[in-house]
């Protein structure tokens, strides 16, 4: 039995939580576990606030994993910070703080993270109103005579989010990068609240748009889960067509992108192309190209046709034609591998030690897919392999995302050679006071999605972890000792969401 296991059984847990147990701890238990994960034993999942208890989800090493939530009372308003004793819980204990009004004591870094001091209100998810932040954000300072600061955005040159980048260099090379985010926050818990299952469905949808599959996926799950509900076959099936379908655009449209930054302008066409007939693809079988509001809980708003399915045929003869051929390219070309290889390094360490999932956690040595080691239908029906690499540079992310798109294309053709007949979706029978989870794979990571339901079967509480929350920190660190014309790729690389982080 695992260590998480062992705390399991020796905790209280709570009742109605699924799939995986909630517990209740006091604050040497809280602070064992914030140890715990500060010496590597186990992963940080999410770390978030439901009125006056704080939560915690947690995963261990182990094959498969054990998965928990565990809670704390936060009396007079304070709880001990996992900050203090884990760096991946500083940027969570800091947006949890802004928008519950909860204290983490001894938290290292007491500056606001998601108020910018625009709000009018202090911590809007509290039970009463508290003051707003101030206005204004102290940087890190600076100290050395060669050393200067450049501040980009948050407005940037192009139809990106915003999002605020203060560089110091030396020269041309970069010695820290720090972040400012939190510009798209959109109140997306607080119109949460109160919501009917429909509704909560549509908002977790819009919380990062290119991965609007998954974040829909995930709270579909989490319902499902609380109500007991499951959605038929063919359901799942579409579900998993359309997760793929979104992995695959994405990780062409990033490809390209990376190169786009290299200047090689070519290749950035040619991956845009395909990920065109991707989206021209997904429109075709479901309506709309991004496939918002198309998975819902208990199931998916719409069936595949005779039409779909042709042109899903005709998009794998397109990937099969154009893609290998666009790898070779990118590996041949030798001014393209001067710019990507070895720059943007992230360490294994670092990306095990903040449970870096997706893409960017696989090549660096991270091997985790919720796919497979949380599987969840149909893909424990499903044949697929993930890339793992360890060198950890902008060349490794690359081959990572062609690897994906690869098993992308193949879970595509398994789909449709086996997928059932029948409904598309069931019931979901109202359901008091149940609480569920749910992890699902997006094309950046594993999505976080926790849901706890009031007595009348309306959403009293959700919150929604993206993968990004723990990658843009580990962006700060990939820079280093990088020049500055280099960060467009590192960070294209990376590809970390501001809307989904800002929530």
């Amino acid at each position: 039995m695992t260590p998480l296991a062992d705390l399991i059984d020796l905790a209280r847990a709570a009742p109605n939580h699924a799939p995986w147990p909630r517990v209740d701890v006091d604050s040497a238990g809280w602070l064992s576990i914030a140890a715990k994960l500060g010496d590597g034993g186990w992963t940080l999942l999410g770390l978030w606030a439901d009125g006056g208890r704080v939560h915690m989800a947690l995963a261990d090493d182990a094959a498969p994993p054990a998965v928990s939530v565990v809670s704390l009372d936060a009396e007079d308003g304070t709880y001990p910070s996992v900050g203090r004793l884990h760096a991946a819980a500083l940027r969570p204990e800091r947006a949890l703080r802004d928008l519950s009004g909860l204290q983490p004591a001894g938290l290292p870094d007491p500056r606001p993270w998601l108020d910018h001091g625009s709000w009018g209100i202090g911590a809007p998810l509290a039970a009463s109103p508290q003051e707003p932040a101030p206005a204004g954000y102290d940087f890190l300072p600076v100290e050395g005579e060669d050393l200067h600061e450049i501040p980009v955005g948050p407005v940037h040159a192009g139809v990106i989010e915003p999002g605020h980048f203060r560089f110091t260099v030396d020269g041309e090379t970069v010695v820290r990068l720090e972040q400012r985010l939190g510009y798209t926050h959109k109140g997306l818990e607080s119109l949460l609240a109160g919501s009917t299952l429909e509704h909560a469905a549509r908002l977790a949808g819009r919380a990062s748009g290119d991965a609007t599959v998954a974040y829909a996926f995930a709270f579909a799950r989490a319902a499902e889960a609380t109500c007991a509900v499951t959605p038929p076959p063919r359901a799942l099936w579409l579900r998993a067509l359309m997760a793929e379908l979104e992995r695959m655009a994405n990780h062409l449209g990033d490809i390209g992108a990376i190169c786009n930054d290299a200047a090689f302008a070519l290749i950035h066409a040619h991956f845009g192309v395909l990920r065109e007939h991707v989206l021209r693809a997904a429109a075709a079988c479901f309506g709309h190209r991004l496939m918002m509001d198309r998975v819902v809980p208990g199931g998916v708003a719409v069936d595949l046709g005779a039409d779909g399915v042709a042109a899903l045929h005709a998009l794998l003869r397109q990937i099969r034609h154009g893609l290998p051929q666009l790898a070779e390219l990118y590996d041949k070309t030798a001014s393209l591998q001067d710019r990507t290889v070895r720059t943007g390094f992230l360490s294994p360490a670092l990306a095990r030690r903040f449970g870096c999932g997706g893409h960017v956690g696989r090549a660096s040595g991270r091997d985790f897919d919720a796919r497979r080691d949380l599987p969840y239908p149909p893909y424990d029906q499903l044949r697929f392999t993930t890339a793992l690499r360890n060198d950890g540079d902008v060349n490794a992310r690359v081959w990572v995302r062609l690897h994906e798109v690869d098993q992308s294309y193949s879970l595509i053709e398994q789909i449709l050679a086996g997928l059932p007949a029948g409904a598309i979706s069931a019931p979901i029978p109202p359901v008091a006071n149940g609480e569920g989870m749910a992890l699902v794979e997006s094309f950046r990571g594993d999505v976080l999605a926790w849901l706890r339901l009031d007595a009348a079967g309306r959403v009293a509480r959700c919150h929604l972890r993206d993968p990004s929350c723990f990658q843009w920190p580990l962006l700060e660190a990939a820079i280093e000792g990088n020049i500055v014309a280099d960060f467009p790729l590192c960070n294209k690389s990376f590809n970390c969401s501001y809307s989904g982080h800002d929530l």
